[in-house]
C-alpha cells in the first residue's frame, strides 16, 4: 500500500494552481507548505475512517539532492474517487487549470467493468487519472 509521492515540479506555484483545482473534486485540498531543500507543496484529504488529514501528494521544485532530473515527467498518478460525477469533475477541472486532455471520462471496461475514469496531462508532462472502480448507482 502507498502512504505517499513526491514529484519534483519545474515551477511550484504553477503546480500548486493546477493541482489545487484539480484535485479539489476528489476532496483534496493544500495542507502543507514550506522549504527543505527546495519549495515544498503537499496535497491531502480528510481521511473518514480516522478523521485526520492525510497529505499524501507531494510536489518539490528545484533539483533533488540524490541526483537524477530535476522535474519528475512521463509519470502516471491516478487517484480514486468515489462517484462517476467525482471524476467527470476533476476532468473538467484539470483542462479548465491548463492540463491537456488525454482520455475523457468514461468506462474503460478492458480494466474491468466498472473501471470509469480520466485522463489529463499535467503541465508536466504527466499523464493524471482520476478513477471510481465502483458501479453506477
Amino acid at each position: 500500500m502507498i502512504d505517499h509521492m513526491t514529484f519534483r515540479v519545474a515551477d511550484i506555484a504553477r503546480t500548486k494552481a493546477f493541482y489545487t483545482a484539480t484535485l479539489a473534486p476528489l476532496g483534496y485540498r493544500v495542507t502543507y507548505e514550506g522549504h527543505h531543500g527546495g519549495n515544498v507543496l503537499g496535497l491531502g484529504y480528510d481521511d473518514p475512517l480516522t478523521g485526520q488529514t492525510k497529505t499524501d501528494t507531494w510536489f518539490v521544485d528545484g533539483p533533488s539532492p540524490h541526483q537524477g532530473h530535476p522535474v519528475s515527467t512521463g509519470c502516471h498518478l491516478c487517484w480514486t474517487a468515489s462517484t462517476r460525477e467525482a471524476v467527470d469533475a476533476f476532468h473538467r477541472a484539470a483542462l479548465i487549470a491548463g492540463g491537456r486532455d488525454n482520455g475523457p471520462p468514461g468506462l474503460r471496461a478492458h480494466y474491468h467493468p466498472d473501471y470509469y475514469g480520466a485522463f489529463v496531462i499535467d503541465p508536466d508532462g504527466n499523464n493524471i487519472e482520476a478513477v471510481c472502480h465502483h458501479p453506477q448507482l
